[in-house]
């Protein structure tokens, strides 16, 4: 692999702005539409890759070194397979040299059809990012050479972008399911899993987020995203978890915030992450609005403001909740400290409470992991 840069061009990242990028296809030959956002974190490439959450987007890894653990059956986040539109890496796919290996990553890729490049300058597509803004891109893979020409510009200007688009439902279980595999790192073994019902509202839901869940409650049941209120109660939970999942949260809303609602009357607990988050802020009247750059990597610094600890997180939203939209009755529990916008909210007099980052990490660090014991002792105590 040592003189790929000499090659001919066999693939490239085309961004509604006409910037082009060329470099080298790897995994799925073919192309794809997304939105182009970038992942700074350093490791854990087939969680990203496999979170709901990425659905309809192009993935830049910041990191230059992809593919060294190559794959395995554990650090897989969905069921339903990856959502992404597409790869971009800094160098070739690196040989997989781990134990818990089951497969390289570009068979993986092509196994998964998902489009990468390799080849390109990850840190200028980064830049042009943090400048202007989420760009909508065409990412292409041809094994006979990347050929420039207007079709893929034209394929690409018919796309809308992910603003008004509810992707939760691409993305979301069709039917109801129970889940009861556990956490299986260290800190399994300090948790006492109660005799407790939770109903999961999946809008996008990682399997790290369930295997939490199942460390900490008995019975946990998984629900379609549009599953009425009526049928949630009906099921008896304990507690009511929102989960992450990709798109618009007003587009998703248009559904889910009536349900919300009548589940806030009810004085059950409920937890909500990522877009679970930006729900139930809508359903307390507030607002969202759609970020410059969002927030994706496992480095972010949070504060937690009833502590005024600093917790650093994993991340992965391109919108955010407006807080002074919401009333006075809501309190902010947590902001980002790179750019200070909400990261989390609890109602004074409710059992209710939200954050925008991921406790449940996979990638990331542990810093966060206390807020499915705080959900724990919500529901233990009602």
């Amino acid at each position: 692999m040592s003189d790929w840069s000499s090659k001919k061009p066999t693939g490239a990242l085309i961004l509604d702005d006409g910037n082009i990028f060329k470099g080298y296809g790897c995994g799925y030959e073919g192309s794809a539409i997304g939105e182009v956002c970038f992942n700074t974190a350093m490791t854990g490439y087939q969680e990203i890759m496999t979170d709901p959450s990425y659905a309809s987007q192009i993935i830049t890894f910041t990191f230059p070194h992809i593919g060294n653990v190559g794959t395995n059956l554990e650090d897989i986040e969905s069921e339903n397979g990856p959502k992404i539109k597409g790869a971009i890496f800094n160098s070739p796919i690196t040989s997989a040299s781990n134990w818990r290996s089951k497969k390289s990553l570009n068979p993986w890729l092509i196994d998964n059809k998902i489009i990468a490049l390799y080849g390109v300058d990850t840190r200028s597509i980064t830049t042009q990012i943090r400048e202007k803004g989420f760009m909508n891109g065409i990412i292409i893979n041809d094994k006979n050479g990347f050929n420039d020409n207007d079709y893929f510009k034209d394929e690409l200007s018919k796309w809308k972008g992910i603003v008004g688009q509810d992707l939760a439902k691409i993305v979301s279980t069709k039917k109801i399911y129970n889940w009861s595999e556990k956490e299986i790192d260290f800190l399994s073994n300090e948790i006492e899993t109660i005799k407790k019902h939770i109903v999961i509202i999946d809008y996008g839901v990682k399997n790290n987020i369930l295997r939490c869940l199942a460390s900490r409650f008995n019975k946990l049941t998984i629900v379609p995203c549009d599953t009425s209120s009526e049928k949630i109660l009906g099921l008896d939970p304990d507690g009511i978890f929102l989960s992450n999942g990709p798109g618009d949260p007003y587009a998703t809303g248009k559904y889910s915030v009536p349900i919300i609602k009548e589940l806030i009357n009810k004085n059950i607990p409920i937890f909500g992450i990522c877009l679970g988050h930006q729900i139930l802020a809508l359903a307390l009247g507030g607002e969202t609005f759609k970020m410059h750059q969002g927030h994706h990597g496992a480095n972010h610094p949070v504060k937690n403001l009833d502590n005024q600890k600093v917790e650093i997180t994993s991340m992965n939203h391109g919108f955010a909740v407006k807080f002074d939209s919401l009333n006075e009755n809501i309190d902010e529990t947590h902001i980002s400290l790179f750019d200070g916008s909400n990261s989390g909210l609890s109602i004074k007099d409710k059992p209710i409470f939200s954050v925008q980052h991921h406790p449940e990490a996979s990638p990331g660090p542990y810093d966060s992991f206390y807020l499915f014991n705080k959900f724990q002792s919500l529901v233990r105590n009602i």
